[in-house]
């Protein structure tokens, strides 16, 4: 392929990409931006293969095959309650092959750089590495923190500021030693001994973030995965992929902000490992009070006499897909002439949109589907809110508690309702490990069992 038509074709990929970015944006032109995403990642893959001097096409077939393959069982195994975890896996993935590329492009025999190009070229080899050294072993941690595998709570080492100033110290200063170096084999022990310290420091810099926060983790680690990929793009001359990485490094360092404001957080702070953790230690069960049970022919009761019902979805409704009969109850409930509303909190379900995408994969209207900030002014004209799965963004622990490890985070102020109704399994505490005030408020019921057998056993009742 001439060096035009491969130009062109890369081209015609970013255009795509931005497409499917765009499209991405918005519920109702998500599957188009989908559909954009793939066909220019299948531009990208076939232009990059037929520009390049490829002596055996069988290997790089085999593993196009089987790369394929493993991705094709992966997306069709996984569940829509682990997409945050197989999100943050997946860039571990982009993570370690940025530090691969990094240390091949390093030691290839072929390479001829001389004078500033070959300064500039070994600049942009550490600079990838060192990314993608704290992108891949920050995604592993997020992704253990998302499974279960690794405590939600915040691992604060003491003086884990400095930890990190020195880690980055001591990478400077073997980035100087890399770069003085006369020969790639002097050169490749400083490579290896920086990548250890920028695998620690991705260790320590997610380890140090609750669990209530890691939707936004997720979305630093696609920032971060972005310039990995870009700092690649320069290491192989590939302007394709600087494009590409640049593209979903800039949208997730966007998205990370965005977020950052909605929770009343600073950006610097999710940069630096120190985002949502400078609170105390609230365990689960040092609240005080009574826990008033409710069952569902009472709620169903309640619905059937509301105007206004606001339902808040998280995490533990995905678990136990209801949204389908949730879905259902608000078809009938508006038949009925009641107003239902979503709430949304920027980070409910552990991932950027988990709960908008639920909500639309069981055809909830996106008219009634909401954000935080557009509803929390409502609650206390609501007659009943349904708290379906969620913990942590309904707590008023975070406004009330100076010492609590989610204070200053907004949340869904339900309780101002004329009646909440939270939807668990038991009074175990929420991701974050904190306990919740809002299960002993006056105006507050508990509806314990499975979410998935409560909301059906609700809308039996209001059928009938």
């Amino acid at each position: 392929m001439t060096i035009g038509i491969t130009t062109v074709a890369y081209i015609g990929a970013s255009i795509l990409f931005i497409l499917s970015l765009g499209g991405l944006s918005n519920q109702e032109t998500a599957r188009r931006g989908n559909i954009y995403g793939i066909i220019g990642m299948t531009v990208a893959i076939a232009a990059t293969i037929a520009a390049t001097q490829i002596d055996d096409y069988t290997i790089l077939g085999l593993a196009v095959i089987v790369g394929a393959a493993i991705g094709i069982f992966v997306a069709s195994r996984v569940e829509m309650t682990q997409m945050p975890q197989l999100v943050a896996i997946l860039h571990s993935f982009v993570g370690l092959a940025a530090v691969l590329v990094g240390v091949a492009s390093y030691v290839d025999p072929t390479s001829a750089y001389t004078g500033v190009e070959k300064t500039i070229h070994e600049v942009e080899i550490f600079l990838g590495v060192f990314i993608g050294a704290i992108t891949f072993t920050g995604s592993v941690i997020a992704f253990g923190k998302l499974q279960g595998g690794i405590s939600g709570r915040p691992m604060l080492l003491p003086a884990r500021h400095w930890l990190n100033l020195a880690g980055i110290i001591a990478s400077l200063w073997l980035g100087y030693e890399f770069l003085a170096a006369q020969d790639h084999s002097s050169g490749l022990t400083p490579l290896l001994i920086m990548t250890a310290i920028a695998c620690l420091i991705g260790v320590h810099l997610v380890m140090a973030i609750g669990g209530a926060d890691m939707p936004v983790v997720v979305s630093m680690l696609n920032s971060y995965s972005g310039w990995a990929a870009a700092a690649t793009g320069f290491m192989l001359a590939n302007d394709l992929l600087i494009v590409v990485g640049a593209l979903v490094g800039s949208s997730g360092a966007i998205l990370s902000y965005i977020m950052c404001r909605a929770m009343n957080r600073r950006f610097v702070s999710v940069i630096l490992g120190g985002f949502g953790t400078s609170g105390g230690t609230t365990a689960a069960g040092d609240e005080e009070g009574e826990v008033v049970p409710t069952s569902i022919d009472e709620t169903a009761a309640m619905l059937a006499d509301a105007n206004a019902v606001i339902i808040v979805p998280g995490y533990g409704m995905a678990v136990a897909q209801a949204q389908n009969s949730v879905s259902e109850i608000t078809n009938l409930l508006r038949d009925k002439g009641v107003a239902v509303r979503f709430g949304i909190h920027p980070v409910a379900g552990r991932l950027p949109g988990h709960m908008n995408v639920l909500l639309a994969e069981a055809k909830v209207p996106y008219d009634v589907v909401l954000e935080m900030d557009e509803l929390n002014d409502d609650f206390p004209e609501t007659d009943v809110v349904l708290v379906i799965g969620a913990n942590d963004i309904v707590n008023p622990g975070a406004q009330d508690d100076p010492n609590s490890p989610i204070a200053g985070m907004p949340v869904m102020e339900v309780w101002k309702a004329k009646t909440s109704v939270v939807f668990k399994r038991s009074m175990a505490s929420g991701y974050a490990g904190v306990d919740n005030p809002l299960f002993y408020k006056e105006n507050n019921r508990m509806l314990f069992g499975d979410a998935k057998d409560s909301v059906d056993g609700i809308l039996q009742a209001l059928k009938g």
